[in-house]
């Protein structure tokens, strides 16, 4: 668990749904995934909960005072992470997550003029370039695919990568003049991840943020896979 916390002290992205992605297991958040299990061999066994889709319950969670709106599975929980840029300056990560089931979570979180943003001058394409690297890197997960989007006019990048374990993590990073958003579903495996959830959480969310902030990134028509 030190080591978990002591990278997220040091990371240069928003690092809450860090925390939690990989410290899963340890907070109760899965159910240990055997890659030997009859059902994982093909051997026609029968699934098992790691495999299957949750059942969500969705709910809106409306934070003006947070600047948006989003849906995600019921019973929120909320926690203020700090965080240090390189040179010791301390900053805070804010973040609301939810587990629809104990194999599964759905994140948000934020953070204004975070050190991924001051390292590459406020540039939303490098910043969004950095903040992808680094999730990977924190999660040790590998990159499958990317899109460059602009939801509500605002440069963004969805990407989905998976670890060694089979897990798959769906993530949407958001540039929104100095804040950068970055909304994660996590998943255990390929079987318990359901398009139309993550497509559900990533269009749900709403900024009232000003909308005037050019987009550095050309929308792409879909899928760029490594």
């Amino acid at each position: 668990m030190k080591r978990w916390r002591s990278i997220i002290l040091a990371g240069l992205v928003i690092g809450g749904v860090v925390y939690v992605y990989l410290n899963r297991q340890e907070l109760g958040f899965v159910i240990p995934h055997d890659p030997a299990s009859p059902a994982d061999a093909n051997s026609g066994g029968s699934p098992t909960a790691s495999d299957r889709p949750a059942r969500i319950v969705w709910q809106t969670v409306n934070r003006p005072k947070d600047g948006f709106t989003v849906e995600m599975p019921r019973d929120i929980r909320e926690i203020q992470l700090p965080a240090y840029n390189e040179s010791g300056a301390p900053g805070t990560i804010e973040m609301i997550y939810a587990n629809p089931d104990p194999t599964t979570t759905f994140s948000l979180s934020w953070a204004d003029d975070p050190p991924v943003m001051q390292m590459n001058g406020r540039a939303p394409d490098r910043t969004l370039d950095m903040a992808r690297d680094e999730a990977l890197a924190r999660t040790q997960t590998t990159l499958l695919s990317e899109v460059r989007s602009n939801p509500g006019g605002f440069p963004a990048r969805d990407f989905v990568a998976r670890n060694v374990s089979g897990g798959m993590m769906d993530t949407r990073l958001i540039c929104m003049g100095n804040r950068l958003y970055m909304l994660t579903a996590a998943f255990p495996s390929m079987g318990a991840r359901r398009e139309q959830d993550v497509t559900r959480f990533f269009n749900s969310f709403r900024t009232s943020a000003p909308s005037d902030i050019p987009e550095a990134l050309p929308a792409a028509n879909g899928p760029k896979s490594n």
